[in-house]
């Protein structure tokens, strides 16, 4: 299936590792030249531009802080400039911090409410204007969004708001800009990696139908599918993609 998005440019946060590593390289597969942009991890994100580029697509590395608006507004203002726009937003930047809901502390709520949530905010409200017409915005939520995390409240909190910031900019946007949202089961990434040494063994055989975790790329494949024109009368929508985990 030709996705339709073969010479469009992307832009993807959280893109050096797990999940915005894994869309970067399927975007860049689908034929897109893909803004790589990471926050700490230029070493990760040097290699997925190397990866995009083997497939003879562009790359362009990009740095910065989601949770600093004015860094954030700077690094999407020159580097769309540099690439004319975008046609595609993926905004994966995630951070969590495992720990017991009464142990949490305002520091730990704040760094984690600043990056999944005002981070989220703050990119799609600089990346607008570069927002070419017909373009598509996903934002990357979680699971635990809809049933909440005792020992991640504020990551559960954090999703849950970025799952209604994602409705708010679809009626805002619409209907020159689509926007939608994939909240991910537990997948074998770094993150999530941490997540399953913190559950109990059978967990995934007694929670999730499909009885195992996710790979990366099979969040990423539903995440570049919402960024296509496939996917052209779709806005608003936050597609569950757990293995089962959340049957309403």
């Amino acid at each position: 299936m030709d996705l339709g998005l073969h010479g469009r440019v992307a832009l993807v946060t959280g893109a050096s590792s797990g999940i915005g590593a894994a869309t970067a390289r399927l975007l860049a597969e689908e034929g897109a030249d893909v803004v790589v942009a990471f926050g700490h991890n230029e070493a990760g994100a040097r290699q997925i531009a190397t990866l995009i580029e083997a497939v003879g697509r562009r790359a362009w590395l990009c740095g910065f802080d989601v949770a600093d608006a004015a860094a954030v507004a700077a690094a999407i203002r020159a580097v769309g400039e540099q690439t004319g726009g975008f046609d595609v937003l993926v905004i994966c930047a995630g951070h969590n911090i495992v720990t017991p809901f009464a142990d949490v502390t305002p520091d730990e709520w704040d760094t984690v409410i600043s990056i999944n949530l005002s981070g989220a905010f703050h990119t799609l409200r600089a990346a607008i204007p570069f927002l070419r017409d017909g373009a598509a915005v996903v934002t990357v939520a979680s699971v635990a969004a809809a049933t909440g995390a005792p020992h991640h409240a504020h990551y559960a909190a954090a999703k849950a708001g970025l799952v209604n910031l994602t409705k708010s900019a679809a009626r805002a946007l619409a209907p020159r800009i689509r926007v939608n949202c994939v909240a991910p089961g537990i997948a074998l990434t770094p993150m999530g990696r941490e997540t399953v040494a913190n559950l109990p063994p059978d967990y995934a055989r007694e929670k999730l139908a499909l009885q195992r975790y996710a790979e990366p790329e099979e969040i990423a494949r539903c995440i570049v599918f919402l960024a296509s024109p496939a996917a052209s009368f779709v806005t608003g929508a936050t597609l569950d993609v757990n293995g089962g985990r959340d049957m309403r």
